[in-house]
């Protein structure tokens, strides 16, 4: 097996299965049924999956137990405080869940169900293809826009355009970050692999290698950046090794950092 097919077979492992999504896809029919019947009419405007759910770039659980699926709620009134539509999804979570299977997270209400984790965010409508969520990390007193949408046209055809080679190499980089204890933000890792700009590459290994050699690592803490540095050795090593003539080494320094899934 050569550097590229095992990152390839990699990525191929790393995919949801069907009966997986067919799991998550019955979790989704459920949620939005309840929904419909706990909300009075016209309570919510709209409600739909966002992330990397939408984006197949959702990571199977057990290669990532922060996979998790994010689901959008948008309300009709927009004229509250976040903090008050995070409450009327903890009110609805409590009333149609067990108290086992919900908890708070930042600034979501999530529903840990069997196989998957559902993200309840609430929002307003900003505009017709941006939306206003609860800031992160505060008092869940303002609000941050976000476009779903718009990210996941770029993903998409950033993807088109290069060889269907970019949500391969976000699963297998999404793997190398869980296995380092989550160096990157999911939606950040992805972000930096589609904004990467990829010069003469020819395969999932090419297009791993440019984007490991230019990975940042400004803002992160020192423990952070050694796991970086770490992997741009070992890619570089194995580059190396393969080019003198040593595949089977290559390889195997590879799995170093990106083991066989």
């Amino acid at each position: 097996m050569s550097l590229n097919s095992h990152l390839l077979a990699t990525a191929g492992n790393l995919i949801i299965t069907q009966s997986e999504r067919s799991v998550i896809d019955n979790h989704i029919m459920a949620l939005n049924v309840k929904l419909i019947w706990y909300f009075d009419s016209g309570v919510v405007k709209e409600k739909f999956t966002f992330g990397s759910f939408k984006r197949k770039t959702l990571m199977p659980r057990r290669a990532d137990s922060r996979s998790d699926v994010d689901y959008m709620i948008v309300f009709a009134d927009d004229s509250k405080q976040p903090s008050t539509y995070l409450n009327y999804l903890k009110d609805f979570a409590l009333a149609k869940y067990t108290s086992s299977e919900i908890y708070q997270s930042h600034p979501t209400i999530v529903l840990e169900l069997s196989k998957i984790k559902i993200e309840l965010v609430p929002a307003i409508l900003s505009s017709w293809d941006s939306y206003q969520i609860p800031a992160a990390l505060n008092d869940y007193s303002t609000w941050q826009t976000t476009h779903p949408n718009a990210f996941n046209n770029q993903l998409s055809n950033k993807n088109s355009n290069d060889k269907g080679l970019i949500r391969p190499l976000i699963r297998v980089m999404k793997y190398w970050n869980a296995l380092n204890g989550w160096v990157y933000s999911s939606y950040e890792l992805e972000n930096m692999i589609v904004n990467h700009y990829y010069i003469f590459c020819n395969d999932l290994f090419d297009y791993f290698k440019s984007f490991v050699s230019s990975a940042g690592t400004y803002g992160l803490s020192q423990t952070k950046k050694d796991k970086v540095d770490r992997l741009k050795r070992i890619v570089n090593d194995a580059t190396k090794l393969n080019s003198d003539g040593f595949p089977t080494a290559a390889e195997n320094k590879l799995k170093e950092a990106i083991p066989p899934y």
